[in-house]
Order: structure tokens, then sequence, then C-alpha cells
């Protein structure tokens, strides 16, 4: 038995975690998972924590093959996640059908959750970056109950301590408690593109091929599709 080391941004943990574990089974492998931001990621791998199958924004990916970083070729992408809005189960549903109106919400929460731009996570960047052009970022940054990941920011929800909550879709959907409202309205829409990819000094390659191949087994879209991400491959 061997042990596959998979270094992965959040946003896709849930259905890797499933895949995983029938692929552990099949295989009779060990995975050693590592969930990051994507920021946390790159500061992993590039102080020299290899794995042997790496997955990050699409980017971040495709930055490192032309690097040489990532083998030439091994690239493949696994998914779509899209940034949306969540509230406690059973609370009133806010209008976030406009930008203005989805303003509005925000102004009118007691609490906001989302990602921390300083913790290297994407959709918080992208969010902080809104705030800011809707001129609502201090009055939002005063109440806001900022998560290192996004899973954190779901549970700030459940927990009460936000009222609203902005992250990918698919990292909501592993907390219970919750209702997504929907996706981030108009020219807020976030979608990012997650692609997997073998580095060039990966202890064990070949291993990290065959649970690539795994993931991207046509049979599991649907599933990855019910883990709010639409699949790629």
């Amino acid at each position: 038995m061997a042990t596959i080391k998979v270094m992965s941004a959040g946003a896709v943990e849930s259905i890797l975690e499933v895949i995983g574990a029938e692929f552990e089974r099949a295989s009779g492998h060990r995975i050693d998972f590592v969930f990051n931001t994507a920021g946390g990621l790159r500061e992993r791998f590039l102080s020299g924590d290899i794995p042997d199958l790496l997955v990050m924004p699409d980017a971040a990916i495709r930055a490192f093959e032309d690097e040489g970083q990532v083998k030439a070729g091994s690239s493949k992408p696994l998914a779509t996640a899209v940034s949306g809005v969540v509230v406690r189960a059973g609370a009133p549903k806010p209008d976030i059908s406009t930008v203005e109106a989805f303003k509005r919400a925000l102004l009118d929460a007691k609490g906001v959750s989302y990602t921390d731009p300083k913790a290297g996570g994407s959709s918080g960047k992208v969010f902080a970056a809104h705030l800011e052009r809707m001129g609502i970022a201090d009055e939002v940054n005063a109440k806001a109950a900022l998560g290192k990941r996004g899973y954190e920011v779901a549970q700030a929800v459940a927990d009460g301590r936000a009222a609203i909550g902005t992250t990918f879709i698919s990292e909501m959907l592993t907390v219970p408690g919750l209702q997504v409202v929907g996706p981030l309205p108009g020219e807020l829409r976030n979608v990012g593109t997650y692609t997997a990819g073998i580095p060039a000094r990966a202890a064990s390659p070949e291993l990290g091929q065959a649970f690539l191949k795994a993931l991207t087994d046509p049979a599991t879209r649907a599933r990855w599709q019910d883990t709010g991400l639409e699949p790629a491959f």
C-alpha cells in the first residue's frame, strides 16, 4: 500500500474526499489530503511541500506548468465553482436579484461573513474588491465575521455570528442548518475553475495520475453537480 499526497483548494474538498474514499477501497492505497486556500497552497508548494497531485485555480496551475513546476500536459480542469449567498435555514431570504438589492441586504444585515482576503482565499479577495467598488467596504467590514476558509464562513452563519455569508456554494453545502439564496448577482458573479496537475517533483506521479483519472471518470459527473460544482471534463 502506498500513500498519495493530494493538496487541494477547499472549493472541491467535499467531492475529492468522497471519490478519494472510494479510490482507497478500490486501489488499496491511502490518500493524504491537505486542504487550504489557494494562497496557502501556493506558499506551501513554493516552499518545497510537493504533493503527487495539486488542485488549484486554473490560472495558478497553468502558471506552474509554464514555469516547469507542474509537468507539461498533465493538467486537467476538474470543475467550476460559483460564489453565492447563504443564510440560516428558516431565515427570510434577502433580495439579491440585483447588485443594488444585494448592496441593501449587506447594509441591513446584522453581520456579514466572507473569507479573509489575507488568508489567500480566492472568493474572499474577489468579494473584498466588490465591497470597495460598491462603496460599502467600511460599513460591512465593521460587522464582518471573516473565515480563513469557505466552510468557516458558512459555519459563522449557521452559528448566528453572521446573518448573511458569501463563499463558493460548494463549500456552503458542507455545513448543515443553512439555505443557499443563490449566486452573486449581475457583474458581481464570481466563477472559478479548479484544475489538477502533477508536480514535476512529485514522489509518486503515477499514483497522482491514477487518482486524477478516477476524479475525471465521466460516471462521477452527476456527483460533482450534487456538491454544487459544474464538472469541466
